[in-house]
């Protein structure tokens, strides 16, 4: 019979070669997700949505240690769809880029803007949701959201609202759903497009336009400072970051929107390195540094992961394509 001491040894041995292999098996888990630097890409200008939610998360991830380096760039271009193509073209050599988009993504693939969808890429997770606002300069006639109401329906055409998307996409579609809701017709809606929210929020402050549609993000800084007056958000209740706004509902306009947005990968990452990346998203949630970065902007968390982000997203597109074809912007 063995004697206890050599039980003891072989016992031993076992178990530290288990432990090689289970070393072994996770450093190559993570070696397939280099987390140590993201690269953001951004397809739009800086200072619209995409832009504040890829440097928000850059921020808190590096602030609170998550990652070590994180990167940005801004790729304008085919209302996203360049940075889409380029993301797709490049993929064997982006394995640590992760894309932000939004809404508009399902809207202009939707109208054929440019001929890929959220499933020629790989959906990481969404991360926030932001409201629609609408606000006006500090100094104009517009006091209430009835006054822009009753302009509208005087005369729509010399109503000039501005956003940070192109015609037929998500500024354009919000404020036609509010007009709508108002009795108005949205085909008549003037809408004058720009490269993203920080154009579009210079053209409002330039008097190129009366009112701007854009996402509470995008604007709430400038109303806190004074420059611009939000005059309504597309929220079901007041946001907490913004009590004093009320909501379209509140004000008898049978209507709300919400706005999400998240990340990408390139086509073809493992569903480990989508799930690596997924869990440092969730990770950033319980940190100040992330919290900061939300009230700032005036997001909500909007945690979908994976598999539950792609099925979400089946479903927007679903609802937003039978809401565009009843306002007429998709045949």
């Amino acid at each position: 019979m063995k004697s206890a001491k050599q039980l003891y040894n072989k016992g031993f041995s076992i178990f530290i070669i288990f432990m090689l292999i289970l070393g072994v098996y996770v450093n190559h888990a993570n070696a397939d997700t280099d987390l140590n630097k993201v690269h953001f890409l951004i397809p739009g200008g800086a200072g619209g949505g995409w832009d504040a939610t890829a440097r928000g998360v850059g921020e808190a991830l590096t602030k609170s240690k998550l990652i070590k380096n994180a990167s940005y760039q801004n790729m304008s271009g085919g209302g996203g769809g360049k940075a889409i193509a380029y993301l797709i073209k490049t993929a064997k050599r982006q394995k640590q880029t992760l894309m932000v988009n939004s809404t508009p993504m399902l809207i202009r693939s939707l109208q054929k803007v440019f001929p890929h969808s959220f499933r020629d890429l790989t959906p990481i997770a969404a991360v926030v949701a932001d409201y629609g606002v609408f606000a006006v300069r500090s100094d104009s006639k517009f006091n209430h959201w009835q006054d822009v109401v009753t302009a509208f329906k005087t005369n729509p055409r010399q109503l000039r609202i501005g956003g940070g998307s192109g015609r037929g996409s998500m500024d354009h579609l919000v404020a036609a759903l509010a007009f709508g809701a108002a009795g108005g017709n949205p085909k008549d809606v003037r809408y004058i497009p720009y490269d993203a929210g920080g154009k579009a929020l210079a053209g409002l402050l330039s008097g190129e336009t009366q009112v701007l549609s854009t996402g509470l993000g995008e604007a709430l800084e400038q109303h806190k400072a004074g420059q611009v007056r939000i005059l309504a958000i597309t929220a079901e209740e007041r946001a907490s970051a913004a009590p004093n706004i009320p909501t379209l509902k509140e004000l008898g306009y049978d209507v709300s929107f919400v706005n999400w947005r998240g990340f990408f990968g390139p086509p073809g990452l493992s569903q480990n390195e989508v799930a690596n990346y997924a869990k440092v998203l969730e990770n950033m949630y319980e940190t100040p540094a992330w919290e900061k970065v939300r009230n700032r902007n005036g997001w909500e968390n909007l945690y979908k992961p994976g598999q539950e982000f792609y099925t979400f997203l089946k479903a927007q597109e679903k609802v937003i394509g039978k809401l565009m074809r009843e306002l007429g912007f998709l045949q």
